[in-house]
């Protein structure tokens, strides 16, 4: 690992003109990912800002009954908070599945959305990565790639986003709010990634040196029977080979409402609308559960090795789905 400098501060204006002060500075909160890249030599930033002790470290709620997830607070704050937990189950769940318990309490809202792919060619700075070094290509595209994307990847990436928080967070139309030396912003989770493109090293929207302060969640009837559900290689510690994210409300037999959001696929966590839009105001049916997962993932491109992915997100959201109806005491009609 390379020296670097290394600063704690209090207050965001700070830690905001600290990191604008210094070329390669970048923020620290829990680490859990930026340390291990430090030591991997795949970043080497000159200078460290803790942001720790930033008041960012509380959950709050929103007048209209939403929460408001401070970019400090802990993946085991926000997994163990009642009202995360009843209004929002599938946001605990996914914390839950997502790492061990040691690095749970450690990680942070804010850094979970920034962290990088696990993609092994990024992490290997002797193989050839457009994420990490742009313009030099892409190993995975022709090694091995069997846990690697099937939607919206492109002959410069083919990576997957590797979080399992941002995969509800997508569902439930979150809204990310960051600080910059201008002033406030915000943008819906929706529009915060960037697509992969050619500059597959590009990945969110913020502006250079801009700080994530915290992760609105809107209120939302529909959440409240929701589930998350993570296939993965090894039933412990392990990321996702494809996730569901689902919430669903059924009145009179009709779907009145309906969120489906995918991990493991994309470069990013993937709304999958086409399936909620062919779902919504018609009858809960298996028929049309099949017929909706057929519509979103007809536009994949698998690989060589990981055309299972498809047939395996297909399935996951046939049965999440149908979870989720038998926890309301009913199930799909035929």
């Amino acid at each position: 690992m390379r020296a670097f400098a290394y600063q704690r501060t209090t207050e965001v204006r700070d830690a905001l003109s600290l990191v604008a002060e210094h070329d390669g500075a970048r923020f620290l909160a829990g680490g859990t990912n930026l340390v291990d890249l430090m030591k991997a030599g795949v970043e080497s930033p000159a200078r460290l800002v803790d942001i720790r002790s930033l008041a960012l470290g509380e959950i709050s709620e929103t007048p209209e009954g939403g929460l408001v997830l401070g970019a400090t607070v802990t993946n085991s704050a926000v997994a163990a908070d009642p009202r995360v937990r009843r209004r929002y189950p599938a946001l605990s769940q996914a914390i839950l599945a997502g790492a061990s318990g040691q690095l749970r309490n450690m990680a942070t809202v804010g850094g979970n959305l920034l962290q990088r792919t696990r993609c092994s060619y990024f992490a290997d700075p002797s193989e050839a990565c457009n994420k990490r070094v742009p313009g030099s290509g892409c190993s995975a595209l022709n090694g091995a790639h069997h846990n690697h994307a099937v939607l919206d990847w492109t002959q410069h990436c083919v990576a997957t986003h590797p979080s399992d928080m941002a995969v509800p967070l997508a569902a439930f139309d979150a809204v990310v709010r960051y600080e910059t030396l201008d002033g406030t912003a915000e943008v819906p989770l929706s529009e915060f990634y960037l697509p992969v493109g050619d500059r597959p090293d590009l990945e969110t929207v913020l502006p250079d040196g801009a700080l994530i302060t915290a992760v609105v969640l809107p209120a939302a009837k529909v959440a409240v029977t929701s589930r998350y559900r993570k296939v993965r290689e090894r039933a412990s510690y392990a990321f996702a080979t494809v996730s569901v994210a689902a919430a669903l409300d059924i009145q009179d037999g009709l779907v009145q409402d309906v969120r489906l959001a995918l991990g493991g696929v994309a470069s990013r966590p993937w709304r999958a609308r086409l399936a909620e839009s062919a779902l919504r105001g018609g009858p809960f049916t298996a028929e049309r559960i099949s017929a909706a997962a057929d519509l979103e993932l007809a536009v994949a491109q698998p690989l060589r090795d990981n055309g299972y992915k498809v047939t395996l997100a297909r399935n996951l959201i046939e049965a999440v789905l149908s979870d989720l109806v038998a926890d309301m005491g009913e199930g799909p009609s035929r």
